[in-house]
């Protein structure tokens, strides 16, 4: 059983992750794409390693690397859903998301880690892509998770790049490191 992670992640716009080490507040947002891009690559590039590995569970509780690689993947795809609502309509509100439900109920443990990285890849690419065609005027357009987080574009973009780099840090124990 996997121990559901139920921390409000929003502090990570308002200082460095002590964990990973990404700082968010320091991101530009014209960097987003190419590190979106290059989470992107690490992923595919690990899920090409041995299957039994990838899906080895570091200690129960915790996601294989594989869980992890899919939940990435949904990560790219529910923000790059979440972008166009904040850049199609008003302030719209964020439909839940439990990621440890769907974890469950798409069976990211016995998934094809050669499929997981094709999707991946795309997801990637089309989130980079979306966070590229941003006009400037649209980048403080907003949008409302339903626990009462409020995002703009800006700070939504930085908001998911913490999750994927902390999610390497969280396979690999590496720190991130700027380029």
């Amino acid at each position: 059983m996997i121990t559901p992670d139920t921390k409000d992640w929003t502090w990570v716009l308002e200082r460095p992750c002590a964990d990973c080490g990404l700082d968010t507040p320091a991101v530009a947002f014209e960097a987003v794409p190419g590190m979106v891009r290059a989470n992107a690559e690490f992923w595919v590039a690990l899920l090409g390693g041995d299957g039994a590995v990838l899906r080895g569970r570091p200690e129960p509780g915790v996601w294989s690397p594989l869980e992890y690689a899919c939940h990435v993947r949904d990560v790219f795809r529910l923000f790059d859903v979440r972008l166009r609502l904040m850049l199609d309509e008003d302030g719209p509100l964020f439909a839940n998301w439990d990621q440890d439900a769907t974890a469950v109920a798409e069976r990211y443990q016995e998934q094809d880690p050669a499929v997981v990285a094709v999707e991946l890849a795309s997801a990637g690419e089309q989130l980079a892509r979306s966070f590229e065609s941003v006009a400037a005027a649209d980048r403080q357009r907003t949008g409302d998770r339903s626990d009462g987080a409020r995002f703009t574009v800006e700070s939504f973009a930085r908001y998911l790049l913490h999750d994927p780099v902390h999610h390497r840090y969280d396979v690999t124990g590496e720190l991130h490191q700027v380029n």
